[in-house]
């Protein structure tokens, strides 16, 4: 039985949402070819999460340039990097992770980043050696449902593309290096197509779910 972890950052209703429809298209069918696989869900927008703050910061400082030992931090600070913690061996217990997200500005949105941030952690999600970062997270996939209204996949715009090559990077940096993605894109551009580029985005992560 696996662990999958889906991830959605988009503050749209599925009704309105591109992404969460094709991304339900894929929960859907990864469901009923994996019956016995558990799926958790974090919806970025809705979900609070513990955020990389001023406290978290202080805390890390403290511990790591100034030997204070964690008993020795306020309370403040104690309960914030406990909850820290608890939601990264969260998100570290899966085996298999789906990211939903729209593209903003060529790039993730800001509650993506958030939770990028509250992950990504020295000694924890990867660790620092003298050729480089080393990622813990080995032998874990991930799959990408990128949505964006113009064409960024393919063409002049790649290069404007800062949102799955950023997600892909950052995967990587700790441990997960077999990434995948489906991009849905262009309905914005390409109106008179828009219903039929939908229709294909749920139809390619209906079947990349079946064997994800």
């Amino acid at each position: 039985m696996a662990q999958v972890l889906y991830i959605t950052a988009n503050p749209k209703s599925i009704e309105s949402s591109v992404g969460h429809r094709v991304g339900q298209a894929f929960l859907k069918a990864y469901c009923e070819t994996h019956a016995n696989d558990e799926i958790q869900e974090i919806n970025l927008y809705e979900e609070k999460f513990p955020i990389v703050d001023r406290d978290i910061l202080n805390s890390w400082e403290k511990m790591r340039r100034g030997g204070i030992p964690f008993s020795d931090l306020s309370q403040v600070e104690q309960r914030k990097i406990n909850a820290l913690n608890q939601f990264i061996d969260r998100v570290t217990s899966a085996d298999k992770y789906v990211f939903v997200s729209p593209m903003w500005n060529w790039s993730i949105p800001p509650r993506l980043k958030e939770f990028i941030d509250s992950i990504v952690v020295v000694g924890k999600t990867f660790h620092y050696t003298e050729n480089g970062p080393v990622g813990h997270l080995i032998g874990k996939t991930a799959i990408h449902i990128q949505v964006s209204g113009g064409i960024y996949s393919q063409g002049p715009l790649t290069k404007m593309d800062h949102s799955h090559p950023y997600l892909k990077q950052v995967l990587n940096i700790i441990g997960i290096h077999n990434v995948e993605v489906i991009y849905v894109e262009g309905h914005d551009f390409e109106r008179d197509r828009a219903d039929e580029i939908i229709r294909k985005g749920i139809s390619d992560a209906e079947k990349r779910a079946m064997t994800f």
